[in-house]
C-alpha cells in the first residue's frame, strides 16, 4: 500500500482495548493515530491514561498519542475498532456509525442485529452483503461490523471444515482463561486451584452466534443453520487461551481420515488473498495425544490459528475431539484487524 489508513481504537485503556494496541504496531495497512475512552481519561497522553496489564512496556506507536473522548469528531478516523464495554457500546458505535465511521466491534451489543455481519473471513465472509441493508434501514451512511465472542470463534472455526458433511447436533464444553474476564478479572481466591462453572450469558451466546456465523446469506438476510448447539462454559485457571470439548453428529457421518482431510485442507478468503493478519492454515491438526495445550500452543501463528486434536468416535454423537484457540487474539482485537483487512480488500472500506 502507497499509504497507510488511519485507524483508531474505542475503549483503548481497557485490557482488550490494550490488545489492539499492540496487535496494530507495525501493521502493514492500518496505522493507529486516535485513541478513546472514558472522560476521566480523555485529555491525558495514552502513557498516563492506561495502566498498562500486557507484557513489557505501553509501546512507544502509542504512549504519547492524546486519549479523546468517546464521541465522532472531525479528528477521529473513519475506521474504528471497539472495545468499548457492552453497558456503553450501544450508544457510542451507533453515534460513530451515524456520522459515516466504519466500526469494526469487538462488543457483543450488536452481534446478533439482523443487518449487522457477525463475520469471521475464513467462514462467512458473504455475509458482508448485509452492510446495504444496515445502512438503509438506519438512515446513516457508516457501518458497524462485528466479530463473535472470545469462545464461539474457537467452535466455529473448528466446525466450518466440517459443514459440507451437514451438521445436525453440537456439544460443546469450555475451559476459559482467565484473561476473557479482563481486569482485574476473577478473584484469584475464587480462581486458584478451582473451576468456576458460570460465565454469564456465555452459553447463550455460544449457542447462537454459532448458528447465525454459519449460516447462508439468502434474500438480503442471515438464515441461521439449523443445527442445534448446546454450550457448557466454565471459567478455569489458565491465562489466555480458550479449550473446547466437542461433540458433533452430523446428518451424512463421514470417516475419521475425511475430517482430519476437511480440516488440515481448510483455507478462506484471507488465506488466498494472503492478508496481513491470516494465519497460512487457519486450523491445524495435532496428532499427539495430549495436545492442544493452552501453555504449549496458543501463542503460535501470532494466536491466529485454532488448533484441533483428539479426534475420535463418540458413543453418543459421531465424533469428539479438542479445540483451542487465543481468546484475547484470535477471539477479540486479533479478529476485528482481520476483519478490517478482509473489508479493505473486497473495497468495502471505501462504500
Amino acid at each position: 500500500m502507497s499509504e497507510k489508513i488511519r485507524v483508531g481504537v474505542l475503549g483503548a485503556t481497557g485490557m482488550v482495548g490494550q490488545k489492539f494496541v499492540s496487535f496494530l504496531r507495525d501493521h502493514p495497512w492500518f496505522d493507529l493515530t486516535w485513541l478513546g475512552a472514558s472522560d476521566r481519561s480523555a485529555g491525558k497522553p495514552y502513557r498516563e491514561a492506561a495502566s498498562w496489564r500486557l507484557g513489557g512496556v505501553t509501546p512507544p506507536h502509542a504512549r504519547d498519542l492524546m486519549v479523546h473522548e468517546c464521541k465522532p469528531s472531525d479528528d477521529a478516523p473513519r475506521l474504528v475498532f471497539s472495545a468499548m464495554d457492552a453497558s456503553v457500546a450501544t450508544e457510542i458505535e451507533r453515534a460513530f456509525a451515524q456520522a459515516g465511521h466504519i466500526v469494526v466491534s469487538n462488543s457483543r451489543n450488536h452481534r446478533m442485529d439482523d443487518d449487522v455481519p457477525l463475520l469471521v473471513p475464513e467462514i462467512n465472509a458473504d455475509h458482508l452483503r448485509l452492510i446495504p441493508e444496515q445502512q438503509k434501514k438506519r438512515g446513516w451512511k457508516g457501518q458497524i461490523v462485528t466479530n463473535p465472542n472470545c469462545s464461539t470463534i474457537v467452535l466455529v472455526m473448528a466446525l466450518a471444515p466440517l459443514k459440507q458433511f451437514g451438521i445436525r447436533r453440537v456439544m460443546v464444553t469450555t475451559m476459559q482463561a482467565i484473561s476473557g474476564a479482563g481486569y482485574p478479572g476473577v478473584a484469584s481466591m475464587d480462581i486458584n486451584a478451582n473451576v468456576i462453572p458460570f460465565i454469564g450469558g456465555e452459553e447463550d451466546k455460544m449457542e447462537r452466534e454459532t448458528q447465525k456465523i454459519l449460516g447462508d446469506f439468502l434474500n438480503h438476510r442471515v438464515e441461521p443453520l439449523a443445527a442445534r448447539v448446546s454450550a457448557q462454559c466454565n471459567r478455569v485457571p489458565v491465562v489466555d487461551g480458550h479449550t473446547l470439548c466437542v461433540s458433533v453428529e452430523f446428518e451424512n457421518k463421514p470417516s475419521e481420515s475425511e475430517i482430519i482431510g476437511a480440516l488440515r485442507g481448510w483455507q478462506g478468503l484471507p488465506q488466498r488473498k494472503g492478508l496481513p493478519s491470516a494465519p497460512p492454515c487457519p486450523v491445524i491438526y495435532m496428532e499427539e495425544p495430549d495436545r492442544p495445550q493452552p501453555r504449549r500452543d496458543v501463542e503460535r501463528e501470532n494466536g491466529m490459528a485454532v488448533f484441533i486434536g483428539r479426534l475420535r468416535p463418540c458413543p453418543v454423537f459421531d465424533y469428539k475431539f479438542v479445540a483451542l484457540g487465543h481468546n484475547t487474539v484470535r477471539g477479540a482485537a486479533g479478529a476485528a484487524v482481520l476483519n478490517a483487512e478482509l473489508m479493505h480488500s473486497e473495497g468495502w472500506l471505501a462504500r
